[in-house]
């Protein structure tokens, strides 16, 4: 096995350490997961990573989703620089949110209006407020393994039994602000029943990822959406489509679309910015009026509908066409029967699941359907395959419960590139 030259990334990050919280300013971007020392980037461009130290990765973080056309995308950058050129932020309405906004409407199903943010932990935050508002009650069904940003409400874990009331699932987070949350396991529809016949006078809204991409990719069930629609209308309740991740990434309108489901609400982030800083939420006419100005829930921010952002994701949507999806779909699907192949042929049991451009290997013999059979995968496996990829110039994220991702630019010869790097990883680690 080869070894990385990571000297200037070691250098940086113990100088970073010292100034900030583990040397980063995201948890799992420091290789807590899987050991070693996080690499600094340089660069990026296309598919492809360059650190500090020279060296270059096949990439499948994408900027954890964010990037879907490519790294350092020419359309982007060139959006980005014109409208520097008029100003970075106004404080003020400009035409650029009306052209994002005419974009997301158009595409996202159930989404009528749309308020911009800056990240998707506001978008959350933002839609349980307006939810409560708009149903007049306080508790909200969320599952277990989907993360929806780092809202006090949501930064919760599941009790006893499927309808016990939460305790806080990170330090800081008081009692209080979780308590009107429940958590039960994904792709349980009984649990819901259960907890709808207990809670459903009181329930303002149920949040999902209809993809869950936070616990490594985990599809929904057939039929668990559609129960999701039916009893949250059943019971007067919102339906929160988490689309911050697979919004415009798993097709053109989103989870939304391919599954057929309508939700009251959408939240969405990444892709809309461009790989700028951005969020969103968006619903139906009258739940969206209740935001103020026109309506009693107020939500604001400085820098929502920034203008550099507002044109990276115009750029972004309006480069995106069905073909690319369908190209996408292709180079995932190529990637996961490559994938699954080497696994067999080293007698590893695995799971490669897949949902478009989205994608993970659960080092786990049986089928990952929620976060109890994710948490159950391998992962000092999984730590020896990611610094084995490493070493062979391809980047994974550094976590064994995460998505990966491809973008527009990973080519035939990316995919089988890394095909091979993981048929020998997979070697590697068996010795």
């Amino acid at each position: 096995m080869s070894h990385l030259q990571t000297e200037g990334s070691q250098r940086l990050y113990e100088a970073a350490s010292q100034l900030m919280p583990g040397g980063v300013n995201s948890p799992v971007r420091a290789f807590r997961a899987v050991g070693g020392t996080p690499l600094f980037i340089s660069r990026a461009k296309g598919s492809h990573l360059f650190d500090v130290d020279g060296n270059e990765y096949i990439d499948y973080v994408s900027s954890w989703g964010a990037v879907i056309l490519g790294h350092a995308d020419d359309a982007i950058n060139l959006a980005i620089s014109e409208a520097a050129q008029g100003g970075t932020s106004f404080g003020a309405s400009h035409e650029g949110e009306l052209k994002l906004a005419t974009e997301v409407v158009k595409r996202m199903p159930g989404v009528e209006m749309v308020r911009f943010v800056n990240s998707g932990t506001e978008a959350s935050l933002a839609a349980l407020r307006l939810a409560r508002a708009a149903t007049g009650r306080t508790k909200i069904v969320k599952f277990e393994g989907c993360y929806h940003g780092a809202v006090d409400a949501l930064l919760s874990k599941s009790g006893s039994g499927v309808a016990t009331l939460d305790v806080p699932d990170s330090a800081g987070v008081p009692t209080e602000s979780i308590q009107s949350t429940i958590t039960a396991p994904f792709n349980n529809s009984a649990a819901i029943e259960e907890i709808f016949n207990h809670h459903g006078k009181d329930i303002a809204a149920l949040i999902v990822e209809p993809v869950a991409g936070n616990m490594g990719v985990v599809l929904p069930d057939q039929g668990f959406l559609p129960f999701l629609r039916e009893i949250t209308s059943q019971y007067g309740a919102i339906l929160i489509m988490d689309e911050v991740m697979t919004g415009f990434r798993v097709s053109i309108g989103g989870a939304s679309q391919v599954h057929n489901i309508i939700g009251d609400l959408v939240t969405m982030g990444k892709i809309i910015g461009g790989g700028l800083p951005v969020g969103a939420y968006g619903g139906k006419k009258e739940l969206m009026e209740l935001v103020a100005p026109v309506g009693p829930v107020y939500q604001a921010g400085t820098l929502s509908g920034n203008p550099l952002a507002m044109a990276a994701g115009y750029a972004a949507l309006s480069h995106l066409t069905q073909t690319q999806y369908v190209q996408l779909e292709n180079r995932g699907a190529r990637l996961q029967s490559g994938l699954q192949n080497a696994l067999l042929k080293h007698n590893r049991r695995a799971q490669v699941q897949r949902s478009g451009s989205m994608i993970s290997v659960f080092f786990n013999p049986n089928p990952v359907t929620d976060f109890s059979s994710a948490q159950q995968s391998d992962k000092a496996l999984f730590a020896s395959v990611f610094h084995n990829l490493l070493a062979k110039g391809v980047y994974l994220p550094p976590s064994a419960l995460e998505a990966w991702f491809l973008n527009c630019s990973h080519s035939e010869d990316d995919i089988e590139r890394t095909i091979v790097a993981f048929e020998e990883s997979l070697e590697e680690a068996q010795n």
